[in-house]
């Protein structure tokens, strides 16, 4: 009969501590406050830390102690692959992350895919605050993590009475961008824009869904471009407004298409975002239609593949918008108000937009 193996018990904080005969408090510090002890004395404990097989502290039970998780999450009502795929949102985990790493503290992605009405995940994140990413007002994911006692900080949207938020003047940027087209003559404008409630609606939107969209961001970006727009003269009721539940290229192409087999009048498509402005620029060219030409293009958003396109679209900085965001958060003890950043926005004008194609279509119509 075989001898049992015999295993070696773990080494634990207070036999590290009577190996090296100092106090647990001075083992904890040389993992947890490094700066309370000599380099030397820190070197002597992780060494024998080694050489004992003791793992650290449990970060389990320290965060019971601490009532700290170390962690940041991030909520975005997407799947987790938007996070790593739409190059607005790349920008935004980017920046989130800097802040985070500057903290020294982890981040912990929270994803809510459209339609879900579960919101357990929110419940059972270990996290000392949330960054919210853009999400609409009546989502459940969100009324979850404000009902939990921990900071929050929003980006984008929605405006919430008392909760920190980080984002662009929607409103004024993209009048801006209108003002540069009614100033180029455009008058038969359509726009594409993206999704402005959990319902889905690949199709033409009504001005009553325009002005009860959930999502802030888009409800204010049609508003401030109605008002511009009948300033200058144009029945905001004739403009064609097309959405998109998906936020990619062969959606922004899909809406063109669905737009221009409508309205073959248009000279000028005002996207809400370059992603969808990319996706028009596409179907422009499956129509043999010459850009800027036969037909203006506009996006929002400044992401790198617009700029290498010539877009004429708003830049916002979305890598500053996280980071923002993230730095807001961890420091929410420092502060009782609530705090909002606005960040500065650019049109910068590309290639893409110029006058209608004919001074008639300007005056008379088509």
């Amino acid at each position: 009969m075989g001898r049992p193996i015999r295993t070696r018990r773990q080494a634990t904080l207070a036999s590290l501590a009577a190996e090296l005969g100092v106090s647990r408090t001075t083992v904890s510090n040389a993992y947890n406050r490094p700066d309370q002890l000599s380099p030397e004395l820190r070197r002597r404990v992780l060494e024998t830390a080694r050489r004992l097989g003791y793992p650290g502290p449990d970060p389990v039970a320290r965060s019971l102690r601490t009532r700290k998780a170390g962690a940041v999450g991030l909520l975005l009502t997407e799947n987790l692959s938007y996070a790593f795929r739409d190059p607005a949102a790349v920008g935004v985990l980017e920046g989130l992350a800097l802040a985070c790493e500057d903290a020294g503290v982890g981040l912990h992605l929270v994803p809510a895919s459209p339609g879900r009405e579960e919101v357990a995940a929110v419940h059972r994140a270990g996290v000392d605050g949330f960054v919210v990413y853009s999400v609409p007002d009546d989502d459940p994911h969100l009324a979850a993590v404000l009902s939990r006692p921990v900071p929050t900080v929003i980006i984008d949207q929605p405006r919430i009475e008392g909760v920190d938020r980080v984002g662009p003047d929607d409103a004024s940027a993209i009048t801006g961008l209108a003002n540069h087209l009614v100033e180029l003559g455009h008058r038969q404008i359509g726009v594409l824009c993206m999704r402005l409630a959990r319902d889905r609606n690949d199709g033409f939107v009504s001005r009553e869904r325009q002005c009860d969209a959930h999502f802030h961001v888009q409800r204010t970006r049609l508003a401030a471009l109605a008002e511009t727009f009948q300033a200058a003269g144009v029945d905001w009721s004739t403009v064609p407004v097309v959405e998109r539940f998906e936020h990619t290229v062969d959606d922004g192409a899909s809406a063109a298409r669905q737009l221009l087999d409508t309205h073959p009048q248009v000279t000028a498509l005002i996207c809400t975002s370059d992603i969808l402005a990319l996706g028009a620029l596409a179907e422009a060219g499956r129509r043999d239609l010459r850009v800027p030409a036969d037909l203006t293009v506009t996006g929002f958003d400044g992401i790198a593949e617009a700029t290498r396109a010539g877009l004429t679209t708003v830049h916002q900085p979305v890598l500053e918008k996280g980071r923002s965001a993230g730095q807001l958060l961890l420091a929410a003890h420092d502060h009782v108000n609530p705090r909002v950043i606005t960040l500065p926005t650019e049109l910068r004008l590309g290639t893409t937009s110029a006058p209608p194609r004919t001074a008639e279509e300007f005056w008379f119509g088509p």
